[in-house]
């Protein structure tokens, strides 16, 4: 059974933190073996949306997270970064879930206001159909092709 948290930084427990690091950690630097400071201060100004793995089948702990930058800390824009789902969960829909949610809560949140998401550029169709539109040519950051893709007012 998954269950979702949304939390500013201050919500988070010592123990919330560190999952969420330690898991950045496995997917981003190990798994795509890419060298990058994932503490960019950012975590601070944002809203946390994770996926606990609470049965007692499958590994305990994170299944899937993202964060939502604040509007002006890093875009003019509230900003989806670091999305992620770990290895076993794949395929599951979960990803297509956290997105969902995600949205749900940044539309409540930040009102009438378009979203920006800098997206791994062989995402850019998942990304495409949740409204978001490509709005930069690919661009390398840290040695994977990224794309801004921005999700315009309905």
């Amino acid at each position: 059974m998954i269950q979702w948290q949304w939390k500013t930084f201050d919500e988070l427990s010592t123990d919330d933190l560190y999952e969420i690091l330690k898991i950045r950690q496995e997917v981003f630097a190990v798994e795509q073996d890419c060298v990058y400071q994932d503490a960019d201060d950012l975590d601070k100004f944002s809203w946390h949306l994770i996926a606990w793995n609470v049965s007692d089948s499958g590994s305990p702990g994170i299944h899937a997270y993202l964060r939502v930058v604040f509007p002006t800390c890093k875009y003019r824009e509230p900003s989806i970064g670091r999305v992620l789902t770990v290895k076993q969960a794949r395929g599951s829909g979960l990803g297509k879930e956290l997105l969902k949610i995600a949205l749900l809560n940044i539309e409540r949140e930040y009102k009438n206001q378009p979203i920006r998401i800098s997206a791994q550029q062989y995402l850019c169709e998942f990304y495409a159909s949740y409204g978001f539109e490509k709005v930069s040519e690919p661009y390398d950051e840290d040695g994977i092709l990224h794309v801004e893709m921005l999700k315009k007012i309905a």
